[in-house]
């Protein structure tokens, strides 16, 4: 008898543009483009499937009671704290997570922000296209400063696989790295990257990104106290987790002029809140949650969910999170 397979949330990774053909191989699929997030009907879409994919949808332990077929679940990405994994570990269930799939996707897309910073490119556009450049009496126009990079400093928090990336590519454009880690990587060092205490790191770099996990000690680590450490003129880059950003402080910043700018894919809740006070602060550039969510970075993590569903199968999970 064929395995029952869930997809709870299956519209982010593939939105029609990839196909869930190599996942079908293993059983019976189900795939729901979304599914509310109520206790009660998610335990109804699983059903008595064994083997469950979510992306977003949570699966706390009310719902793992009640679903006891279950014996694998698959997150569709790396950060697995919508599971309960103790819970499931009690249960038998094994959970895995996909590491890894968006480091180059998001490495870029967090140069994609910084390059928007210093040059307002869409908003230039905007002008141009609303008919601003076609009135002016001069041949060129800028509406805001217009910033080079080289020799300028980044701070990196952060420095797994992304924030390496990102100095990578930081480095192509001439800046200076200062990165903090817990566990910094001598044989990065540089003359133009070295790794410094945080306190070091806020008060000297003229950019700061974000690249580290949401732990309790990372947990708000842009608040007023850290703000006032930094440079006047800074700008932050938050392509990592929302929560590691207290948003009323960096609001604050903004609209009092401490920094000059701030660029942000993720925040403390999504999809984002009509009352977030960073909609309304200033030189606020904000995306929906899409630095990872390349074609060729979707590619490569459902690569992965079949290659952990397979490997589980043959009775060698990987890159098990319980």
């Amino acid at each position: 008898m064929n395995k029952k397979i869930v997809v709870l949330d299956g519209y982010t990774l593939n939105p029609g543009d990839l196909n869930w053909e190599g996942i079908s191989q293993f059983g019976d699929l189900e795939v729901h483009n979304r599914t509310a997030f109520d206790s009660k009907i998610i335990i109804e879409t699983i059903g008595d499937a064994e083997i469950v994919f979510t992306n977003k949808t949570p699966l706390p332990v009310d719902v793992l009671k009640q679903v006891p077929n279950v014996k694998y679940i698959g997150v569709l990405a790396t950060g697995y704290n919508v599971v309960d994994v103790i819970k499931a570990n009690e249960l038998g269930i094994t959970v895995t997570n996909i590491p890894s799939y968006g480091t180059t996707a998001v490495a870029q897309f967090t140069m994609a922000l910084l390059l928007e910073l210093c040059h307002h490119v869409g908003d230039h556009n905007h002008a141009v296209q609303s008919g601003e450049w076609t009135k002016s009496v001069d041949f060129c126009f800028w509406n805001s400063p217009l910033i080079e990079l080289e020799g300028k400093t980044l701070g990196i928090i952060g420095f797994g696989r992304i924030g390496q990336a990102t100095a990578k590519m930081a480095q192509a454009f001439g800046l200076n790295i200062l990165a903090y880690s817990r566990t910094p990587k001598p044989e990065f060092e540089s003359e133009t990257l070295k790794f410094v205490e945080l306190d070091e790191l806020l008060a000297k770099s003229d950019i700061i990104s974000l690249h580290c996990p949401l732990f309790e000690e990372t947990e708000g680590i842009i608040n007023k106290t850290n703000i006032n450490k930094m440079k006047d003129g800074v700008m932050v880059i938050n392509t990592s987790r929302g929560g590691l950003v207290v948003e009323a402080d960096l609001a604050e910043a903004l609209n009092s002029g401490k920094m000059a700018g701030a660029a942000i894919d993720v925040v403390s809740k999504e999809p984002i809140a009509a009352d977030n006070p960073l909609l309304k602060a200033k030189n606020c550039i904000i995306t929906p949650h899409i630095a990872w969510a390349t074609k060729a970075a979707r590619n490569r993590l459902m690569t992965t969910a079949i290659d952990n569903l397979e490997s589980f199968l043959n009775g060698n999970p990987v890159n098990v999170v319980n």
